[in-house]
């Protein structure tokens, strides 16, 4: 693999809240070539930066991306980073994602019967750089490299309903036992959902699906019978999540709960059988957040096509608007899919 830390071009770019990609391009030709030979120092090769994105929070402007590169005790890696200004410590990132991965590795390999939920991470490192006129503290999280992507990936091909169905019973059964060992992860989408393993499309093993691993716990918050323990330093209220799966009291200023990650799951599964999401805006929306919130909080749930009618039961109930009419765990939709 090439190192690639000077091809802008290939990198994927994100800007939040405005600003200018011409701006993030600029900066961009001035963080990797630092970011290569801070890797390269930790021994990384190989090194080939995947995407970058800037976000400004209070007052300061904060770099997060995606690296993959190679290490002579780990293998294939993925290097999750993040740039943040020494003055501005962002309690929500990834030093907060590595404590819950930590925590996520130690529990679940406790728990009998329980399979890992949450890739391994392999080693986290704290730099200070100098760049960019200014100190910088670089966080670093590095995991093995899945090459065979996330379900998003997945569900680009063609799939049969026995596939969409164990897809089905599998992400779920990974939220519940997020939520059995204690974490609330707030973000649930097929891009969160890694591929352990690869998935034949072939007739002959059409029932196959490989294992899944739940990932990004940037904004998981840890629950205690049931009560989500919310941290003022680290409150997702403010910071959401992703607008397409986002429930209605998300939008409606409350904080996470048990049943925000099953309204999350709701929209998922309702992607996983159809190929697309039962709520959409326009691209070109000059309020698109106002209209994400419109579409949650006030239209009505979807009909699955007459095929997957049988699943429409769950959907209805996991996409309810009001917390209290929807399931109250993730074992109970477990148990009506399995039913299926």
């Amino acid at each position: 693999m090439k190192n690639s830390a000077s091809n802008c071009s290939a990198i994927q770019v994100k800007t939040k809240q405005g600003l200018a990609e011409q701006t993030l391009q600029a900066v961009t030709q001035q963080i990797l070539p630092a970011l290569t030979m801070a890797f390269s120092d930790l021994q990384y090769s190989k090194i080939a930066h995947q995407r970058i994105s800037q976000q400004g929070v209070s007052n300061a402007i904060e770099y997060q991306g995606l690296t993959r590169a190679r290490h002579p005790q780990f293998g294939q890696v993925m290097i999750k980073w993040q740039l943040s200004d020494d003055a501005y410590q962002n309690m929500a990132g990834l030093a907060h994602e590595a404590d819950v991965l930590k925590s996520i590795n130690k529990l679940s390999h406790k728990q009998d019967n329980c399979s890992s939920i949450a890739p391994t991470l392999l080693a986290s490192h704290h730099l200070q750089l100098q760049m960019l006129n200014n100190h910088q503290t670089l966080t670093i999280l590095v995991m093995l490299d899945y090459a065979n992507g996330s379900l998003a990936h997945c569900l680009k091909q063609t799939l049969t309903e026995q596939q969409k169905h164990e897809l089905t019973i599998q992400a779920a059964q990974l939220i519940v036992h997020s939520h059995h060992i204690g974490w609330l992860h707030n973000d649930i989408k097929p891009s969160n959902i890694l591929l352990n393993g690869f998935m034949p499309n072939h007739a002959d093993i059409s029932g196959i699906v490989p294992d899944l691993l739940l990932t990004d716990f940037a904004l998981a918050e840890p629950i205690n019978n049931g009560i989500v323990q919310r941290n003022k330093k680290n409150s997702t209220v403010n910071n959401a999540g992703t607008p397409a799966y986002l429930a209605p009291e998300r939008w409606q200023g409350q904080g996470g709960a048990v049943q925000s990650d099953i309204y999350a799951f709701g929209i998922m599964l309702y992607e996983i059988l159809t190929g697309e999401r039962p709520f959409k805006i326009a691209n070109q929306r000059s309020e698109p957040l106002k209209e994400w919130a419109m579409q949650h909080c006030q239209q009505p749930i979807a009909r699955l096509p007459l095929k997957y009618n049988c699943y429409q039961s769950i959907i209805n109930k996991a996409l309810a608007k009001r917390i209290e009419k929807r399931y109250q765990s993730m074992e109970e939709i477990v148990m009506d899919l399995e039913r299926l």
